[in-house]
């Protein structure tokens, strides 16, 4: 980022400093793509909820459908969607063959990994869902803010990537798209797909993060997740619907509130939220635990744990006494 404030000038301006602030956008752009396997194309965006909004809102689809456990910013960029519901941890497939004959090209959304309880709604790089929207004429918008940087990518037409959740800088993310043919211009930058001057700074950080990042090189393993997790089910629950990743625990306390979890865990020192972080001050039980077919007295009692890139065994293991303390 201090490369790219000691180059900065607008990336699209034709005189000499633009054209160097171009190139090294232009290198980030590239050494992104290859971070994360994509072949397509990629515009910078401020985070993933404008990407979700590019996506959503200007892909040349006719209809939407949304998978009922989306983050908000997928529900606001596409209000009139149809739902696709969600069983046993996974997207119904039966569900999904009904809402993939109506009339028109569907653009479907279904995240890969889920914020509030870890759970991988895509699995498997190829998976049926996309095989079934790609038979139908569809594509396929996969929302990766949680995945990217940890896991492959999956098979997708559309991928949005926010850089803080893998360790990059806050206010820039992307929206991989397999062609530009498929969403609609709106003029300015970003090859015209983009209103806004481009964050060259966000942009070289994002890239960094992802070349230096992996979850192999976190300072916690994902062995050391899982006994973290062992140790939190002596005194609780995880709740574990579908395949999971290690890193997302959805952690159900025997009696106290999540709100009353949230305090005495603030207290001692650890953050932690109800729900996803963009909606965990509301007092209302959490749709997504709802559309998982988790109990309203579970939810009530369940709180989201978050291990980042920088979290130390150390820290494990004073929470893992703390929740112990708390039961």
């Amino acid at each position: 980022m201090e490369q790219g404030f000691s180059i900065w000038a607008n990336p699209s301006s034709p005189h000499a400093e633009g054209r160097k602030a171009r190139a090294a956008l232009e290198d980030a752009r590239e050494r992104i793509k290859a971070a994360v396997g994509w072949n397509g194309e990629l515009i910078f965006t401020s985070g993933a909820s404008e990407a979700l909004a590019i996506g959503l809102g200007r892909a040349k689809a006719d209809r939407r459908v949304t998978s009922a456990v989306e983050h908000d910013a997928v529900l606001c960029a596409a209000p009139n969607a149809d739902v696709l519901p969600i069983v046993g941890g996974e997207p119904d497939l039966a569900a999904l063959d009904g809402l993939m004959a109506g009339a028109g090209k569907p653009l479907v959304a279904v995240q890969h990994l889920n914020s509030e309880t870890g759970t991988f709604l895509l699995p498997n790089a190829e998976s049926a869902v996309a095989g079934r929207v790609r038979e139908a004429g569809g594509w396929l918008l996969s929302d990766c803010s949680q995945s990217a940087g940890k896991a492959p990518l999956p098979e997708a037409d559309m991928v949005v990537l926010a850089a803080h959740k893998f360790g990059g800088p806050i206010g820039i993310g992307a929206l991989l798209v397999r062609d530009f043919a498929m969403i609609e211009p709106c003029g300015g930058h970003e090859r015209g797909y983009r209103a806004g001057t481009e964050n060259l700074p966000g942009a070289l950080g994002m890239a960094a993060a992802l070349e230096c990042g992996g979850i192999e090189r976190w300072a916690t393993s994902a062995e050391d997740h899982l006994a973290f997790k062992a140790r939190l089910c002596e005194h609780g629950q995880v709740l574990a619907p579908g395949s999971q990743c290690s890193h997302i625990l959805a952690l159900v306390h025997p009696s106290l509130s999540a709100q009353a979890l949230l305090i005495r865990l603030d207290a001692m020192g650890f953050a932690v939220s109800a729900g996803s972080a963009c909606s965990s001050g509301t007092l209302k039980k959490s749709r997504v635990l709802d559309a998982m077919g988790v109990d309203d007295d579970t939810a009530r009692r369940t709180i989201r744990v978050s291990l980042g890139w920088n979290t130390t065994a150390e820290e494990l293991d004073r929470f893992a006494e703390a929740w112990k303390q708390l039961t």
